[in-house]
């Protein structure tokens, strides 16, 4: 009889796993901007290291495309290497016997033919596309390209004022994105070489918090133009206050009563306040930024008209009508969309669901808000619908974790499939079709049917949450070009024909984050100042604090803290607690400031905003 042994790792097995650990965390931390011919180089070399070496096209094949790649990085390639390379390339994906052999040649084909310019201009010119002058990686991530080292420093500092201003000099809504920004900033920030990345969004968070009212800056001297702006959503109003601070007078035209667009009406009071919003929205109207109110486009007032009016208009109306779902009984009573359901919350209509069934079909943000929403309305169960699985879904794993800790039921791999309704015409229920993961198509999992019976899932409301659209009937009406329900742009942002109108934001470039907004609109604006005849600059005097020299030793990450789910889901207050100042000050120093070390000095005392 064998004798078994346990097994444990001796000293060689830990230290390769630790480096393989760090060589992960190096990967997760590679900045934009990094020159894709060398890093085709790098993962050549480290998959080439992985094969066993048994097959020649892995041992001699995957050896030769690394020193056609090195010949072009060093000068010594001409245009027929890459033919080369890409005959090497697809001989190796047809006869290697392992997956990392196909997978190492493909990548190198994907290359050649993803990003061949690159390749090319290595060996014409002797010289790399990418930028190696960009900011730090969280900066360039940030659509807005928020100084964020800068207002991390500050608020290290407990200079919180200042924080406040400097991230106004590109952000008019740092309250609003201290609470409920998606934060793509952190994803390749340096920090996680050594532990985690900072908690930049909650640093963002403290500054709000801790600086009180801070006064806007003042604004240029007249120009005597004028604009209009459609749309008082972030993208509009951000448009708004740069070009006030510019000197141009801006008038915002909003249908609702109240300004802040899907801020207000979209995202429910537990996730941002209100009061907080109103924070930011007063700060933009005391630059001197008038409002209609109850004004819609198409019914009070024209294009047409606001051309005659204003030296420019700027269309920013959103995404603020719903997508469909295309099943028979779709317009029963008790179906709605979530963007009316949160809409109506937002105008205080509040719809008691009290011991009620409650489904939402939909995987994103918006299908988070609207469940967790149905659970502080009283509804008895509330579930997501959604065809994929949970690792799909494109909801901020914070906002699943959150809505399944306060007893969200998550039905995954199930396809709505017909709507179920009584005699009066009142939703009983939903037909969903049994799905599975199929090919990886775009590194995304498809789903396609089981095969098996339809489930019926009873509900008393169904809410539709699958996308947003825009209302086009009267632009399209005006002679504005609209596309797939966008609103068609040059790269200025101007439309076609008509260089006094410009667009920007959600309706033109599609649903998007609320950064994504805020720094569309910073563009649009600028471009229109520019076509105004203007070159205006946005400055901002805040001193930033000197790097320090102290050595950063490994330390975790801080994250914002919950309210207790039990108690959370009772009431419409805000579920996040911010950090201590002795949180923040620990957080702050966890940077490592890498505007100054690695990436070179890019900023002064005074900035300017393009």
């Amino acid at each position: 009889m064998s004798r078994l042994e346990l097994r444990t790792p001796n000293r060689t097995h830990i230290v390769m796993e630790e480096l393989y650990k760090d060589l992960e965390r190096r990967i997760e931390s590679s900045p934009p901007g990094l020159c894709p011919v060398d890093m085709s180089r790098a993962f050549l070399e480290l998959c080439h290291a992985q094969t066993c070496g048994k097959c020649v096209p892995c041992r001699i094949g995957l050896g030769q495309l690394n020193h056609f790649i090195k010949d072009v990085l060093d000068g010594k390639a001409t245009m027929e290497t890459l033919d080369t390379m890409e005959a090497t390339a697809l001989s190796i994906m047809e006869s290697a016997d392992c997956a990392i052999g196909y997978e190492a040649a493909h990548m190198v084909y994907k290359g050649l033919v993803g990003y061949r310019d690159d390749y090319i201009e290595h060996i014409r010119h002797g010289r790399c596309t990418c930028t190696y002058s960009q900011p730090v990686p969280c900066v360039a991530l940030c659509p807005a390209h928020v100084d964020i080292p800068g207002y991390i420093a500050l608020v290290g500092e407990g200079r919180y004022a200042d924080a406040v201003r400097l991230i106004r000099k590109d952000n008019p809504f740092p309250t609003t994105c201290g609470f409920i920004c998606e934060h793509p900033c952190e994803l390749r920030c340096r920090r996680n070489m050594v532990d985690d990345s900072v908690n930049i969004r909650g640093l963002k968070r403290v500054a709000a918090d801790f600086a009180g009212e801070v006064e806007p800056p003042k604004c240029a001297p007249s120009t005597g133009k004028k604009i209009a702006v459609l749309g008082g959503g972030p993208g509009g109003l951000s448009a708004a206050y740069y070009l006030q601070l510019m000197g141009h007078q801006t008038t915002v035209y909003e249908m609702l009563p109240k300004l802040g667009g899907m801020l207000r009406y979209g995202i429910p009071n537990y996730r941002l306040p209100k009061e907080r919003l109103e924070d930011d929205v007063n700060a933009i109207l005391k630059t001197g930024v008038q409002v209609e109110y109850g004004k819609k486009i198409g019914q009070d007032i024209t294009i047409q008209d606001l051309r005659e009016q204003y030296d420019a208009v700027l269309i920013t109306i959103g995404a603020s009508t719903d997508k469909k779902l295309g099943l028979e009984g779709e317009d029963s009573e008790g179906v709605m969309s979530a963007v009316q359901f949160l809409r109506n919350i937002g105008k205080n209509i509040i719809t008691d669901l009290t011991g009620k069934e409650v489904a939402v079909i939909g995987g994103g943000n918006v299908s988070m808000d609207a469940v967790r929403t149905a659970k502080r309305l009283g509804a008895k169960k509330v579930s997501i619908v959604y065809r994929r699985r949970m690792a799909d879904m494109t909801a901020l794993p914070g906002e699943i974790n959150g809505a399944v800790a306060e007893g969200i039921e998550l039905q995954t791999l199930k396809a709505p499939a017909a709507i179920d309704v009584d005699e009066n015409n009142h939703v009983k229920g939903i037909y969903v079709t049994p799905q599975m993961v199929s090919t990886i198509k775009n590194g995304r999992a498809s789903v396609r049917p089981t095969g098996e019976d339809d489930i019926y899932i009873p509900c008393d409301v169904l809410v539709v949450a699958i996308g947003q659209n825009i209302e086009t009937a009267h632009f399209e009406a005006a002679g504005i070009p609209v596309s797939r329900g966008k609103i068609l742009t040059t790269s200025t942002g101007a439309v076609e024909d008509m260089p006094d109108v410009y667009a920007g934001g959600d309706c033109s470039s599609g649903p998007a984050t609320v950064i994504k907004a805020i720094a569309a609109a910073k563009v649009v604006a600028a471009n229109i100042d520019e076509y105004l005849g203007f070159r205006h600059e946005i400055s901002c005097d805040v001193e930033i604090p000197e790097a320090k020299l102290e050595d950063k030793i490994p330390c975790g990450r801080i994250d914002l803290t919950e309210r207790e789910a039990c108690e959370r889901v009772c009431d419409f207050d805000a579920v996040e607690n911010c950090m201590t100042e002795n949180e923040a000050r620990q957080e702050a120093g966890r940077c490592l400031r890498c505007d100054h070390f690695g990436y070179g000095i890019f900023k002064g005392g005074r900035e300017t905003l393009w």
